[in-house]
């Protein structure tokens, strides 16, 4: 049976952000993989460049994971607490025509109040699935480092190219290729292989 994983993401990049490298190895894997962005942050979208520039962006970055059409959505960045119910009703629709096995949206240590949202909706709709959080170091004071994905050199190269394709966010420390392979590798120490990725298990669900 197909496993189906379910990846949310706050605003466009956080998925693959906190979890591009995971992505690309489950999809080298033969796992069925969806993407969810709920806010294309067109409030923030650098003077000059046209307001659906990271809907543009997030399409390229996701195509080059091995996900072929994202799931984009309009709520307005950094004022999800206002859209808490149409969020959830969104999140719920999304579980009905996907039924995900294993859902990744940010960990509950996140500092930000659109990510804080998401997961706290996120726990609500997806009541039968497996959901982990993923690690942003900028938004976490702290973080519990509970769950491990191992990742190997093409998966971490994957998961740079798809970053890059974020242009109008470049000037963002995070986004440095150093930064995203320093913390794959603090993470990978930490478990004895070479890269990995983080989680939270904020829950597991065996069937």
């Amino acid at each position: 049976m197909e496993r189906k994983i379910l990846i949310i993401s706050p605003h466009t990049d956080d998925g693959e952000l906190g979890c591009g490298g995971s992505i690309a190895r489950f999809i080298d894997e033969g796992y069925h993989v969806d993407y969810v962005a709920l806010s294309s942050c067109e409030k923030s979208v650098p003077a000059g460049c046209p307001t659906n520039i990271l809907k543009k962006e997030v399409k390229k970055a996701t195509k080059i994971l091995g996900i072929q059409k994202p799931i984009l959505c309009d709520f307005e960045v950094r004022e999800f607490p206002k859209y808490r119910q149409p969020i959830l009703d969104t999140l719920i629709k999304i579980r009905n025509k996907i039924r995900p096995d294993m859902v990744f949206t940010p960990s509950r240590y996140d500092t930000h109040q659109d990510h804080k949202i998401t997961v706290e909706e996120t726990l609500r709709a997806f009541k039968q699935s497996t959901i982990l959080g993923y690690e942003q170091p900028w938004n976490n004071i702290t973080f519990n480092t509970l769950a491990f994905i191992s990742l190997k050199e093409e998966h971490i190269q994957k998961k740079i190219e798809a970053l890059n394709c974020y242009e109008t966010q470049k000037g963002r420390s995070y986004l440095n290729k150093d930064f995203i392979r320093g913390l794959a590798l603090t993470r990978g120490t930490q478990i004895e292989e070479k890269y990995a990725e983080a989680f939270e298990v904020i829950k597991w669900v065996m069937r």
